[in-house]
């Protein structure tokens, strides 16, 4: 029985990613798999692996322990960076350890065990559209952000807070309390946020 890892991301602290873990381990039970450690996180996928803890968790236990395959649902679930999701890709196949990806039935590494030179290059072609994808979105938010602004300020419609809003100094000095350290030169005097 192949021992696998499910690797599963959503973008936002809104969304769950319960969904993508429910239907690999069904997957993985079907397909006579034995899931030994689920990876999942809320992040942006172009964020860099670095500062991502389900990517970094998956790679010393790749190093540890002994897996067949890494599981996910999609491509994008890897990342929306290309570059980043390609080191993760490799990495793993280095330990010998295939990628999976459920929706397109993709092995990284063939049966015997060695890279699979049109999975490579379909996981490249993916990721160069997961990533295109992200910046359009962004294209998109931006546009409608714009035109949103745009319509309320023709329209002579107030945004931002309520002009009834008011904060008490004390409030103000709890949320933005400012610790100064210095060095001694009041050039060299660096001001934090708690």
């Amino acid at each position: 029985m192949d021992k696998v890892a499910i690797l599963a991301r959503v973008s936002t602290q809104r969304q769950d990613y319960e969904r993508q873990v429910v239907e690999l381990t069904d997957y993985c039970q079907r397909m006579n798999w034995e899931v030994v450690k689920v990876f999942a996180n809320k992040v942006s996928g172009a964020t860099r692996n670095a500062d991502r803890e389900e990517i970094s968790g998956l790679v010393d236990y790749v190093k540890e322990h002994r897996l067949n395959r890494v599981v996910c649902l999609e491509i994008s679930r890897l990342g929306r960076n290309t570059l980043e999701a390609l080191k993760v890709i490799n990495y793993i196949n280095e330990n010998g350890v295939s990628l999976h990806i459920k929706n397109y039935n993709l092995n990284t590494l063939t049966e015997d065990g060695k890279v699979n030179p049109v999975a490579s290059l379909i996981c490249t072609i993916l990721l160069e559209i997961a990533s295109m994808e992200r910046l359009t979105i962004k294209e998109r938010m931006a546009s409608g952000r714009d035109q949103y602004i745009a319509k309320c300020r023709r329209e002579g419609v107030k945004m931002g807070r309520p002009s009834t809003y008011r904060k008490s100094d004390d409030s103000y000095k709890d949320q933005y309390h400012q610790e100064s350290v210095c060095s001694g030169k009041a050039s060299r005097c660096v001001t934090s946020r708690r």
